[in-house]
């Protein structure tokens, strides 16, 4: 059965691959406030510990996906492989030069990026092909979910200083553009149940924790280590009210349905507004 079949069969509509490779060259001079996003240490030191685990984990995501390119035979899919691993590869370089520029801060997201590191060198020698596809699907799905239902929103990203919101902005709609090849490249070359929501409740776990992990250790630099009232307003704004990954749990837990497929959650028009505003594209 050809991918396009697969989704059909799952989502009632065509899959639509609608990929851009942007090759960027952000810059981030001197005068970037530490706390750029919404004046929070809290939401600013939660992006520098995702940032930091980027530039290996795109990586990562390129060769679980490449590994199996010749195994494709759907022309449209093929074409979507290429733009994916265009996509990720500029995500890994401009990370890494955020990276940079938040090591001269002070804080060590290298000791972050060497983590994760280690762990997809785990993840290459000890899991199987298979495994390492479903754990990239597993993990595109969190990075879909965070772009569509968080990060794509103009006025979430008009609380950040204007130069780092077209980062993420752009990082957003690239992950929202290629949510599905990653996904129907694992459903066209093996399609095991098992494996792929196994890999997602695995993935699940070292998201959370690492990430929880990860962010302590930034925050122990910024100083507000023990600014309580930070640490509680910042817990309320993701998981109170408004809770913003509170309200992403059903969406998460779509993944865990026989018939998902992530072009079931058409988040087009609100991308559009966002590459309008911050891309210049119509």
């Amino acid at each position: 059965m050809s991918v396009t079949a697969i989704a059909s069969s799952q989502s009632g509509t065509r899959p639509s691959y609608d990929l851009k490779v942007r090759p960027m060259d952000f810059e981030f001079p001197e005068d970037i406030p530490e706390f750029w996003y919404a004046n929070d240490p809290f939401r600013t030191v939660l992006a520098y510990a995702l940032s930091g685990g980027f530039p290996e984990g795109e990586r990562f995501f390129i060769d679980s996906v490449r590994y199996f390119q010749d195994r494709i035979q759907d022309p449209e899919l093929k074409r979507a492989i290429r733009s994916f691993i265009g996509q990720e590869g500029h995500h890994s370089k401009e990370h890494h030069a955020l990276n940079e520029w938040i090591e001269s801060r002070g804080y060590p997201v290298s000791r972050i990026h060497q983590d994760v590191g280690k762990m997809m060198r785990l993840y290459r020698k000890y899991l199987s092909p298979e495994r390492q596809l479903a754990k990239t699907a597993a993990l595109e799905h969190f990075t879909a979910i965070m772009a569509e239902h968080y990060m794509l929103n103009l006025e979430e990203l008009g609380s950040m200083d204007p130069r780092m919101a077209k980062l993420w902005a752009w990082h957003a709609i690239e992950e929202a553009e290629h949510k599905s090849v990653a996904f129907d490249v694992f459903k066209t070359v093996s399609n095991n149940e098992w494996i792929r929501l196994s890999e997602m409740v695995a993935t699940t776990f070292n998201f959370v924790t690492f990430t929880t992990l990860d962010m302590i250790l930034l925050m122990r630099h910024s100083g507000r280590m023990t600014d309580f009232k930070m640490w509680l307003g910042g817990l309320n704004y993701f998981w109170g009210r408004p809770g913003v990954f509170r309200k992403m749990i059903p969406a998460y837990l779509q993944y865990y349905r026989r018939d998902f497929h992530p072009s079931q959650y058409d988040g087009r028009e609100q991308r559009e507004k966002v590459k309008k505003e911050y891309l210049a594209e119509d």
